[in-house]
């Protein structure tokens, strides 16, 4: 069965280099450009993976990725942040938001389809 993954990036330019990647894996892809249409199309959907942004117009990852771990519905769906936050103490504050990992921008093409599967297995 293939896994579905759920890309939240406001950035088209990153979202369409994510999706390459991805599908060209295998991965059946679905996209949202912000955290508000994220959280809609996770509840929706049902991914087994997510990819989100932290620095998103309308709702950023922060609070999406904290609405989805509160919510019984999707709590068990894995979160990988992928971002540009960098900075002491900014990988412990995504954490706790509720993402599982944290990726920093630039993403690496050769090790997302990696780090995906991983997480996926951990399921």
């Amino acid at each position: 069965m293939t896994k579905k993954i759920l890309i939240v990036e406001d950035n088209e330019v990153n979202r369409l280099l994510m999706k390459d990647v991805l599908a060209y894996h295998g991965f059946e892809i679905i996209e949202a450009a912000d955290g508000a249409d994220g959280l809609e199309k996770a509840k929706e959907c049902r991914p087994d993976l997510i990819l989100m942004d932290m620095q998103m117009p309308v709702m950023d990852g922060f609070a999406a990725a904290a609405l989805l771990k509160a919510d019984p519905g999707t709590r068990d769906i894995k979160i990988i942040c992928i971002t540009s936050f960098a900075m002491k103490g900014d990988k412990e504050k995504i954490l706790q938001a509720g993402c599982d990992a944290y990726v920093a921008k630039p993403i690496n093409t050769r090790e997302l389809p990696k780090l995906v599967e991983r997480y996926l297995k951990e399921e």
